[in-house]
């Protein structure tokens, strides 16, 4: 009998160390951004510009990031993010953004970011660890709209502009406050223990997972090829 009991115990803690190891599924946080995506190419003339599009090195997007994410200490928002790959575009890293006071402009639940990193100096300061948006990296709210031509000084000078979509209204975002990094749990948990976001989105040797393929496909067909000029 006491056998039995040992086994059954020495099953059940098995069981319980097999359920905390298994992998997060990240496919509902690659669907939810691709919907971003391709919601936002569909209102071109309340979203993004197109030749901001073209010429971002990076995107990110954070879907249905928590109000309270930004207000008390400690907690924050989950989102993906992927670079210009050849013709193409790098398989995507996970991302944390931290708090940060981005004022009224959100004012409902939840809030929909979108970041473009407009140079490779702006992506390789994501890429590291912790960066201070507004800081170490230089953001400012972007222009909506079809044309960027009307863009201030700020814009025309940051690494990285931001965008925030509550509500069904749509609006550039100064995130400045705000800490973005490499979610190095997530990251490693979809491409391998030695895998950094560095390697992930630059050395064009990792193939995007199954769980991010809904995602690669809005990028191909919501953000348009990278401008030369």
């Amino acid at each position: 009998m006491r056998r039995v009991l040992c086994a059954a115990i020495a099953g059940t803690v098995v069981a319980s160390m097999s359920v905390l190891a298994a992998p997060k599924d990240q496919t509902g946080k690659f669907n939810e951004a691709a919907t971003v995506l391709r919601e936002i190419h569909q209102a071109p003339d309340k979203g993004i510009p197109n030749d901001l599009w073209a010429k971002a090195t990076c995107v990110a997007v954070f879907p249905s990031l928590k109000k309270a994410a930004f207000i008390i200490g400690g907690e924050f928002g989950k989102g993906v993010m992927s670079c210009r790959s050849g013709n193409g575009w790098s398989a995507p890293a996970i991302m944390e953004m931290q708090k940060g006071s981005f004022g009224a402009q959100i004012g409902a639940e939840t809030v929909d970011l979108i970041l473009l990193v407009m140079n490779e100096e702006g992506a390789h300061r994501l890429l590291e660890n912790k960066v201070s948006l507004g800081g170490e990296a230089s953001v400012a709210g972007g222009p909506v709209g079809r044309d960027a031509r009307a863009m201030t000084n700020a814009q025309l000078k940051a690494q990285i502009l931001s965008y925030s979509r509550s509500q069904g209204l749509f609006a550039g975002l100064d995130v400045s406050g705000g800490t973005l990094e490499p979610d190095h749990s997530d990251n490693r948990e979809l491409y391998g223990q030695q895998a950094t976001a560095r390697e992930v989105v630059s050395s064009g040797k990792i193939a995007p997972p199954k769980e991010a393929a809904q995602f690669m496909a809005a990028l191909r067909q919501t953000v348009p090829a990278k401008d030369k000029d």
